[in-house]
């Protein structure tokens, strides 16, 4: 797969994937084609026949057929003397619709190419982060209120490490007095930006705090954590393989251009030194 990674290797794909892609929707002839001749051939109107029933789920009447042809004909007729009239030069629909079609071409030699495991694992590694699971935290927490004093907050302590059952210091919350394991992030949803942060320190089993949540002083016991992980490949194959293609018809499409662009003199105003 190394082999995949050099520009001219992408180049020959390209070249060959043009190649096969116009030779199989070129209209095949035995001698020269007269330029004022429109045919349609069986292969044609198979293929009408085939969209005609990809669409309504059935196959077209004779007459059905017959239309969709008529149809064809006069498009090809309207769309060669738009050309000779040069209306196809200048459109900006026509343009993107071409410019497109070059892309999709590239984006189907990224998806036909197979990576190895090795190609993929290397792929994963140098985007971890993308893959890379949250931290996760599980806690029981009690609520002090918005402001308590330094004397209820320690009071709060002491009986709740002596498991000791008295609310009198606790205040009335909707907030959940548990969560299992849950990412930072929806953590957070619940209580405020930035909760999360102030369970990754603490240690487990013990009553800890005080933490400030977006609604008030809370004690916090952490029962679990999970530190964030990168999946081993086999549990995200599917996705990174899909990202792998991604990137690889982008890296195809930029080596396509600048291939096509040095066959051409391009002249451009220099917008650098205008701004000065």
């Amino acid at each position: 797969m190394r082999v995949v990674k050099e520009p001219l290797f992408h180049f020959f794909l390209i070249g060959a994937a043009i190649f096969v892609w116009f030779h199989i929707v070129s209209p095949k002839t035995d001698g020269v084609v007269d330029p004022e001749t429109i045919a349609i051939g069986e292969s044609d109107a198979a293929l009408l026949a085939l969209q005609f029933e990809a669409r309504w789920k059935r196959q077209p009447s004779d007459a059905e057929l017959k239309a969709l042809v008529d149809a064809s004909i006069r498009e090809e007729v309207l769309v060669r003397e738009a050309r000779k009239l040069g209306l196809d030069r200048g459109d900006s629909v026509i343009r993107s619709r071409l410019s497109q079609k070059m892309d999709f071409l590239t984006e189907a030699i990224a998806t036909s190419i197979v990576p190895e495991d090795k190609d993929l694992e290397a792929f994963l590694q140098q985007n971890s982060e993308r893959y890379a699971t949250p931290n996760k935290v599980a806690f029981t927490q009690v609520f002090l209120g918005e402001e308590p004093s330094d004397v209820e907050i320690e009071g709060a302590l002491v009986a709740l490490r002596a498991k000791q059952e008295n609310s009198d210091w606790q205040s009335a919350t909707l907030l959940p007095a548990s969560m299992p394991l849950t990412a930072t992030k929806v953590i957070d949803s619940v209580f405020g930006t930035g909760f999360s942060k102030g369970l990754t320190n603490l240690e487990e089993g013990q009553w800890m705090g005080p933490i400030q949540s977006g609604y008030g002083v809370h004690l916090v016991q952490v029962l679990d954590v999970e530190p964030s992980q990168i999946p081993p490949l086999p549990e995200i194959h599917s996705e990174v393989l899909r990202d792998w293609r991604r990137a690889m018809s982008e890296d195809l499409a930029r080596a396509q251009y600048e291939t096509l662009a040095d066959n051409y003199q391009i002249i451009a105003p220099d917008l650098a030194d205008q701004s000065k």
